[in-house]
């Protein structure tokens, strides 16, 4: 069965290649569906903006897919920047303009107030219409530098729990496990394993 990954990142592309390994599925990006549209994030929560991407990409294609909304959550921010990580420096900036930025916010913050936490939701959809969500985060705090380079956006600047690790510093298999989109994949292997054995939607 095809699944269609609503993205154009081939690092993201390949963290769900990673979770989904075992089952029987050929996944695609929109760059091999010939997509070049991007759906406008108009959504105030990172569930509003999954179901959004999922459903439209649905029904363009005719595949099932999967649409994920993710970001950082900074406490000293006021939960900033949330549904904008990606356009928190402005538009067009690369990952470590984006860490940089946001590492300058937090200059002056001391350690034990740098709490955040990582969010995802992914959207499942058919081109029906039908759909479901999960969802799954990954606490820790930002750091004072980035570290580590298995990773994209602000996975370098984020310890993870209390390892005192960086999340970029994991190898692939354990990031899967504990990150924020590896957690809501999970439960959306459940999904996914469900429609390859030709049930309900549940």
């Amino acid at each position: 069965m095809k699944l269609l990954i609503a993205t154009h990142n081939r690092g993201k592309l390949r963290e769900y290649q990673e979770i989904f390994r075992d089952l029987d599925l050929e996944l695609l990006t929109l760059d091999d569906v010939g997509i070049t549209r991007d759906v406008e994030e108009t959504g105030a929560t990172f569930e509003e903006n999954a179901r959004l991407k999922a459903d439209a990409y649905a029904r363009a294609s005719g595949l099932l897919t999967l649409a994920d909304d993710s970001g950082l959550e900074v406490d000293a921010l006021g939960g900033e920047p949330g549904v904008f990580s990606k356009r928190y420096a402005g538009e067009e900036k690369t990952d470590a303009e984006r860490n940089a930025y946001l590492l300058e916010k937090l200059r002056a913050v001391p350690p034990e107030q740098r709490a955040a936490r990582f969010r995802c939701v992914i959207a499942i959809a058919d081109a029906r219409g039908n759909m479901l969500t999960t969802e799954g985060t990954c606490e820790g705090e930002i750091a004072f530098a980035p570290r580590g380079t298995n990773g994209f956006g602000y996975d370098p600047i984020f310890i993870v729990g209390d390892s005192g690790k960086h999340l970029a510093e994991f190898p692939s298999k354990e990031k899967n496990k504990i990150s924020h989109r590896g957690r809501a994949a999970e439960k959306a292997r459940a999904i996914v394993q469900n429609r390859l054995n030709k049930k309900e939607w549940s």
